[in-house]
């Protein structure tokens, strides 16, 4: 069964306006003052999944490797993340967060938490789970869509994401 026109221009809507306030919350708080997004999601995703090759890592967050690479050399060069070779193929590099980059992802987990618990904080605990389930079924489809093969909407040109 096809959503209804009106239900999906809200839906539109809505992830615009959406998008806008996690710009806005960005601007106006100091979440990340010290680790960038990129960085933060970078450092997340090596805590939760382990160590990872670049193309591995570019495509559990839908980047180009090119993109995942420098974003990596910006994590190495500022001490929160290593590369050493794999052991079956020495060409390629693992990337592995450091103390202090797991510590950094820590911490603006904490403030993340924090400033959506405040924003959340009149909200009952099933609205909170619902709305935690819908991200995560909007996210599904998001990365089905385009961090697989799957062709582009006709129109559109596939993203690069670089963040």
């Amino acid at each position: 069964m096809e959503p209804r026109p009106e239900a999906l221009a809200a839906v539109e809507l809505q992830t615009a306006v959406l998008v806008r306030h996690f710009e806005m919350v960005y601007r106006r708080t100091g979440i990340h003052d010290d680790l960038d997004r990129a960085e933060y999601l970078l450092l997340r995703t090596l805590d939760e999944s382990g160590p990872q090759d670049i193309n591995t890592l570019a495509a559990s967050l839908g980047l180009d490797p090119s993109t995942a690479g420098r974003q990596v050399s910006a994590l190495q060069a500022a001490g929160l993340a290593v590369r050493s070779p794999a052991p079956a193929d020495r060409r390629r590099s693992i990337v592995t967060p450091t103390p202090e980059g797991l510590r950094q992802m820590k911490h603006v987990q904490q403030l993340r938490a924090e400033c959506v618990a405040d924003l959340l904080t009149d909200w009952s605990d099933e609205d909170v789970h619902a709305l935690g389930a819908m991200f995560d079924k909007y996210n599904k489809s998001v990365a089905t869509r385009y961090f697989t093969s799957a062709p582009p909407l006709a129109g559109s040109a596939r993203p690069t994401a670089s963040t």
